[in-house]
C-alpha cells in the first residue's frame, strides 16, 4: 500500500465525507482527491518524475495537504520545511536534497524567496500559494490556477512501497540539517501500527495544532485518512482557548498534543467548554511527567491518556498502555505492535532489568537511513540478524523495569527537545556568536511547558551586553523555537580537561 492510498482508497469508499476541516472550510475525500490530481497532472507538466523531492514550505492549510498527496501522485518524495524556517536553512535542505520543485505561500515568493531559483539550481518549478504579494513572479503556476482547470484523469501509479514517500529534516549535533528517509513501507507499517493501539475509526475527529513539518503531526493528517476519519487541521496553538472552542464546535474525539500545550490547557478555566466528545489524548516529543499525567487525566476524565516516545528514525518507538498509567507514570511503555526493542552497553552486549543504556529499535518502522549521509547512517542503523535488516540506535539512555516497561534517562547526545522541536545547541551558539565579543554555550534544561528549555550563558568579552539585547538577536537570527527561554552571564565558561566547553558544568 502507497501512502497516497490513505487518500484515494477513502475516496472511492466515502467520496461525500468531510475529510478536512480548515478554519471555516471543509472538504470531502472526493473533493481533495481531484484537487491533489490536478496539482499531480501540473507537476509532472513542469517535469516532476519518479523519484524527484518535491518541498512543502507551508503553514497547515488546504495547500499543504494537497501538495502532499499530489507529490505522491506525481511520484515523487515530498519534503516538509517547517513554514518559520529561515531563507538561508530553507536554501540548505533545497540544494541538499536537489528539490525539483517548491510550493511556498505567493507573499514569500514575492519577497523572501525571490531570487530562490537563482540559488537552488535543481528548481524547475514552483507554485504560488495563497494570497500573492506585489509583482508576483509571472513564471510560477499559482495554486487557485491549477484548482480552476477542469477534471483530470488519476495519474497511474509509478512506484512500489519500497520508494521513498518523504525525507523528514531533522537536526542533528553539527546543527546541519539530516534528513531522514522515508520509504512508503515505512510509514504504512508505523501509522498501521499506531492505529492499532489508538483503536482509530472512521468516525474519529481528530484536531491537530501540529506542524505538519513535524512528523508527529503528518501522521495525524495520514492515519486520520487512512481510517476514513476527518482531521480539523489548526494553523497552531498559540491561542488555546480556541483549541477548547474547535474541540467543543467539531466534536473533536482525538487530540494529539505535546507538553506544551497540555500544560497550557490545564492552567486554564476549562468550565464553559464541553469536551466530553474526547475520547482519546496522546502525548510524545518529550516526556509528561508523573503530575501532568495525573493532572490531565483528572482535566479529561472521559478520555484515555497514550503517554508516548519515538524518534524521527523510527517515527514510533513506545506507547505506555493507558492501564499502565497509574503503576508506572514514569514509563514510555513497550514496544508499538510488530517491533522489538532491548537495551544495550557500549560494548554491545544485551542488558537485563535496572541497567541503563542505549535503546535499540527492531522493525520495518526504522527508516531507510539519512539522504546521502552515509557516515551519519552507519553510526545509527547498523545490521540487523536478518540479511539486509537494518537496527535503529536511538541515542538514548533507558532502563528497563522486571516487567519489561521502559523509562527514558537521558539523551546520549545534547540535542535539546523544546516544544516539539529538535534544537541543535549548536546552531543556536553559533548565532549567539555573531554578536561581538561574545562566547556562548547553551543547554536543556527541565521546563513543565516546553518539555526542555533553552538555557544560554554568556560571556561577554568586550563591550557589555543586555539580556535585551540577546534575545533581540536571536529573535532577528533564530527560528522561534530556537530562541532561548534563558540567558545567564557568566565571567567564564567550564571547561573540561580537553579544553572543551563542560555541558556538565554548566548543569
Amino acid at each position: 500500500m502507497l501512502v497516497q492510498e490513505c487518500l484515494t482508497l477513502s475516496a472511492a469508499r466515502l467520496p461525500e465525507k468531510t475529510a478536512l476541516v480548515c478554519g471555516d472550510q471543509r472538504f470531502t475525500y472526493r473533493e481533495l482527491d481531484a484537487m491533489s490530481d490536478r496539482l499531480g497532472h501540473a507537476l509532472v507538466r513542469d517535469g516532476v518524475t519518479r523519484g524527484d523531492r518535491v518541498a512543502l514550505h507551508l503553514p497547515n492549510s488546504l495547500e499543504a495537504v494537497v501538495g502532499l498527496f499530489a507529490a505522491l501522485k506525481a511520484g515523487a518524495c515530498f519534503v516538509f520545511v517547517n513554514p518559520s524556517t529561515r531563507p538561508d536553512k530553507l536554501k540548505y535542505i533545497l540544494n541538499n536534497c536537489r528539490a525539483r520543485a517548491l510550493l511556498a505561500p505567493g507573499r514569500a515568493w514575492s519577497g523572501e524567496l525571490r531570487d530562490l531559483p537563482r540559488d537552488c539550481p535543481s528548481l524547475r518549478c514552483g507554485v504560488r500559494c495563497g494570497p500573492d504579494g506585489p509583482n508576483p513572479p509571472p513564471d510560477l503556476a499559482s495554486f487557485q490556477a491549477i484548482q480552476a482547470e477542469g477534471p483530470v484523469a488519476p495519474l497511474p501509479r509509478v512506484n512500489i512501497d519500497l520508494d521513498l514517500a518523504c525525507l523528514v529534516y531533522t537536526s542533528g549535533s553539527t546543527g546541519e540539517p539530516k534528513g531522514v528517509m522515508c520509504d512508503h513501507d515505512n510509514v504504512q507499517f508505523a501509522s498501521a501500527a499506531i492505529m492499532t493501539y489508538l483503536g482509530s475509526r472512521e468516525d474519529d475527529i481528530v484536531l491537530c495544532a501540529l506542524p505538519l513539518s513535524f512528523d508527529y503531526g503528518l501522521y495525524q493528517l495520514l492515519m486520520t485518512f487512512r481510517a476514513g476519519g476527518t482531521l480539523v487541521l489548526e494553523r497552531g496553538f498559540t491561542f488555546p482557548a480556541l483549541i477548547l472552542q474547535r474541540i467543543q464546535e467539531e466534536r473533536v474525539t482525538g487530540f494529539p498534543g505535546v507538553p506544551t500545550l497540555f500544560a497550557m490547557l490545564l492552567r486554564m478555566d476549562r468550565s464553559g467548554f464541553d469536551l466530553d466528545s474526547l475520547r482519546y489524548l496522546t502525548n510524545t516529543a518529550a516526556a509528561l511527567g508523573p503530575a501532568q499525567i495525573l493532572a490531565l487525566r483528572a482535566a479529561f476524565p472521559r478520555a484515555t491518556l497514550f503517554s508516548m516516545y519515538g524518534l524521527t528514525e523510527t517515527k514510533r518507538t513506545l506507547y505506555l498502555p493507558p492501564d499502565q498509567l497509574e503503576a508506572r507514570p514514569g514509563s514510555v511503555g513497550i514496544a508499538i505492535p510488530g517491533t522489538e526493542v532491548w537495551i544495550e552497553d557500549e560494548a554491545g552486549q544485551r542488558l537485563g532489568p535496572g541497567a541503563t543504556g542505549e535503546l535499540v529499535v527492531r522493525g520495518r518502522h526504522v527508516m531507510r537511513g539519512y539522504w546521502e549521509a552515509p557516515e551519519a547512517t552507519a553510526l545509527r542503523f547498523r545490521p540487523g540478524p536478518i540479511p539486509g535488516e537494518r537496527l535503529c540506535y536511538s541515542g538514548d539512555l533507558f532502563r528497563m523495569d522486571a516487567d519489561g516497561y521502559f523509562y527514558f534517562i537521558s539523551r546520549r547526545d545534547d540535542i535539546i527537545k523544546s516544544r516539539g522541536e529538535k534544537v541543535a545547541p549548536r546552531e543556536v551558539e553559533n548565532a549567539l556568536q555573531l554578536l561581538p565579543g561574545v562566547s556562548a554555550a547553551v543547554i536543556g534544561v527541565p521546563d513543565p511547558m516546553e518539555g526542555q528549555a533553552i538555557k544560554a550563558f554568556i560571556v561577554a568579552h568586550g563591550a557589555p551586553v543586555t539580556e535585551a539585547q540577546v534575545r533581540a538577536h536571536c529573535r532577528a537570527t533564530l527560528e522561534d523555537f530556537m530562541v532561548p527561554k534563558y540567558i545567564a552571564f557568566l565571567d567564564e565558561l567550564p571547561l573540561t580537561s580537553s579544553g572543551k566547553v563542560s555541558k556538565l558544568g554548566l548543569r
